[in-house]
């Protein structure tokens, strides 16, 4: 039995848990562009679910709670700051962009560099420790053809 993905915008979004859930909606908008999409409130001032758009891209979020994918996943900043997955994030003017996120505070970890199998990238941590990467390199178009 094959495995057939919905015809999307995007088949992979990548899932985050914030402590402060409504400052990291306003710090992703302003430091990297993201736009909301969709933001639902949770009680006691938390946000229950957001979505948040880059392109064809999405990322979804919300507070930290006690249920069991939180017991799954919470911020780096409560695990030590190491992560086992980051997203890789494409843009036109990554120097452009590099800048907008030092200006908003975030934590460059790998400066912005050219790779020797092309495109140009950076990466940085966001308040609560999340690892982002942002690049120019195009998997989907800079593919060697196939065999």
């Amino acid at each position: 039995m094959t495995s057939t993905p919905k015809k999307t915008g995007a088949t992979i979004i990548p899932t985050l848990r914030y402590d402060d859930a409504a400052a990291a909606i306003e710090w992703l908008c302003k430091a990297f562009g993201f736009e909301q999409h969709r933001v639902v409130p949770g009680e006691n001032n938390t946000i229950a679910h957001a979505e948040l758009t880059f392109g064809n891209g999405m990322v979804m979020l919300g507070s930290v709670r006690d249920d069991l994918f939180g017991q799954l996943q919470q911020p780096p900043s409560r695990v030590g700051s190491v992560v086992c997955q980051s997203p890789y994030i494409l843009v036109d003017k990554v120097d452009q962009h590099y800048n907008r996120a030092i200006a908003a505070g975030a934590e460059i970890v790998m400066e912005i560099q050219d790779q020797d199998y092309g495109g140009r990238d950076y990466s940085c941590r966001d308040p609560e420790g999340y690892l982002w990467n942002f690049g120019t390199y195009d998997p989907w178009s800079n593919a060697p053809p196939q065999a």
